[in-house]
């Protein structure tokens, strides 16, 4: 049993010691920043909202001494995460709608192009048309002149350019007989639109409807000729192009002859082309005088017309 003892002093508070620090029961613990908050609850509806409202909680966290820079962070976080997300939703559906266009306009250009090749092909003769010959006939001289164009050949409108009026004026005073092959060649390069076939088949529809103005309406396709990789003059502005008594619209809207045109590319294709020193066609133009190859500049109206000059 231990004792004090019997001089042993109890604990007493030393009368000498500061006073403690009272104890405010009603102190206020530090705010909590009202846009942290909103920086949270807006990342999760808006996200920009919440990357604009967590920056400026930031701020006044520092300036102020107030707490919920974790509200504020996450709200950055969700808000940046969640932008990043829908910037590249919106780019994916951009993306994805201009395929679908594409793929719209492939298929419906598939679909009129299917629904010509269906149609039984033109036979006989109407206008300046020659269905059996596979080609448009103009004149009657005794030189005879065939003429392979495509209406998006660049090289095609400079030869036009440089010798369709000494064309027409052969055909007009009576020495030659010219016979155009307007082909295909170049569906491929008018975005899915078959613009050499649309505008082919428009050039027919006027030699059938206005055949003394043919050759004028094919001055003018070279003339507002379309640049390769586009998708061409729509139908409206070929039928607008075309001159004379009767309108082409609504043969051009139909289709008629496009069938037609791309089975004569085929033809010039695969030959053989009766009379002529080659054996199919292999590019355009390519231009025969009476079965000879022209070979000169496309660009240099005197050698083409010394060229025909030497088959009378």
């Amino acid at each position: 049993m231990t004792s004090t003892g019997q001089g042993a002093q109890p604990n007493r508070p030393n009368p000498y010691a500061p006073p403690a620090e009272p104890i405010n029961p009603f102190a206020m613990a530090p705010k909590t920043n009202t846009m942290a908050i909103v920086s949270f609850v807006s990342s999760l509806v808006i996200g920009l909202v919440g990357i604009i409202t967590g920056h400026i909680a930031l701020g006044q966290i520092r300036a102020r001494g107030e707490v919920g820079r974790g509200f504020a962070l996450a709200g950055l976080i969700i808000g940046y995460v969640s932008t990043a997300v829908f910037v590249i939703l919106v780019a994916l559906a951009v993306i994805f709608a201009s395929a679908l266009a594409a793929f719209l306009v492939n298929v419906g250009s598939n679909a009129g192009s299917s629904s010509s090749s269906s149609a039984p092909l033109p036979t006989g003769e109407l206008g300046a048309a020659n269905f059996d010959g596979g080609y448009l006939e103009f004149g009657a001289g005794p030189v005879i002149i065939d003429e392979y164009i495509d209406p998006m050949c660049p090289f095609c409108a400079q030869f036009e350019q440089t010798n369709g009026e000494l064309l027409l004026a052969g055909v007009e005073s009576g020495v030659i007989t010219l016979r155009v092959h307007s082909l295909a060649f170049l569906d491929s390069k008018s975005q899915g639109t078959n613009y050499s076939s649309r505008a082919s088949a428009a050039l027919t529809c006027q030699a059938t409807l206005n055949p003394g103005e043919t050759l004028d309406f094919l001055s003018e396709l070279f003339a507002n000729q379309p640049l390769e990789n586009t998708p061409g003059l729509s139908d409206a502005e070929l039928a607008d192009l075309a001159g004379g008594d009767a309108s082409i619209t609504d043969c051009v809207q139909s289709g008629d002859y496009q069938a037609w045109s791309q089975q004569n590319t085929e033809s010039a294709l695969t030959g053989p082309i009766a009379g002529a020193e080659i054996e199919a066609v292999s590019g355009t133009p390519t231009v025969l005088v009476d079965g000879a190859q022209y070979r000169g500049s496309l660009t240099n109206q005197a050698e083409f017309s010394a060229f025909v000059a030497g088959a009378f």
